[in-house]
């Protein structure tokens, strides 16, 4: 393991953490910095153990076969790691998606949520999990419609299924902020403390505005490469 590359995370994160309570300080919410998960999709072993080795604990994984070749043996290693999925799930992977993980923020049907009721009941894992809103309505993205968000959010409570917040991805080009704003609106609409919102090109904004959670992947590990 490269001493060189581990500094150079630990250096990326520990910018990230100063700008964030900078962000917090500015906006009064000094002393209630957002919940930093590292997304660690499509990077190479080597950057995934330096950002262990830096000290970074929870880690945001967008599909269940991949963080299962990633961390399936990582998990018993470390005690203290939260792994989180923020990527779309497929009624058909929830039972290796509870296996796996400890949190999932991405709910966003009555179909979903009831499976994963289901899964989480079978395997005794009761699971937190957020509902996340497609704050843009666009077509193509995951996401519940905020005018669905009333019906889902009470099949979930009647579900017994623990919803401890709402998520969202702002659409590429648009003003962030506004789809912060809104996800911030109906989460105390519906009575929920936790927002995840924020990647690496609008986490400083997303802190200014709130967020509990943000998930940040280029800005602590370089560019990805895709093969």
């Amino acid at each position: 393991m490269s001493t060189d590359l581990t500094q150079e995370i630990k250096n990326n994160l520990t910018l990230i953490d100063e700008k964030i309570a900078d962000k917090c300080k500015y906006a009064g919410y000094e002393g209630l910095a957002p919940r930093l998960i590292a997304v660690s999709k499509v990077q190479p072993d080597d950057r995934i153990e330096a950002c262990l080795n830096a000290g970074q604990r929870v880690f945001g994984e967008n599909r269940v076969q991949e963080a299962q070749t990633r961390w399936q043996d990582r998990k018993g290693q470390y005690d203290d790691l939260t792994l989180v999925l923020i990527g779309g799930l497929q009624t058909n992977k929830v039972a290796d998606a509870v296996a796996l993980f400890d949190e999932i923020q991405t709910v966003d049907r009555i179909k979903l949520a009831q499976a994963l009721k289901k899964e989480m009941d079978k395997q005794n894992r009761p699971l937190p999990v957020m509902i996340q809103v497609n704050t843009g309505e666009e077509e193509q993205k995951g996401g519940c419609m905020p005018a669905d968000l009333p019906e889902l959010v009470a099949t979930c409570a009647d579900l017994g299924l623990k919803v401890t917040g709402l998520m969202a991805i702002p659409p590429v080009g648009e003003d962030p902020s506004l789809h912060f704003h809104l996800l911030k609106k109906l989460a105390k609409r519906h009575g929920f403390e936790r927002l995840s919102m924020g990647m690496s090109g609008d986490y400083d904004i997303a802190a200014a505005m709130g967020a509990t959670d943000i998930r940040v992947g280029t800005a602590i590990f370089g560019a990805r490469e895709y093969s």
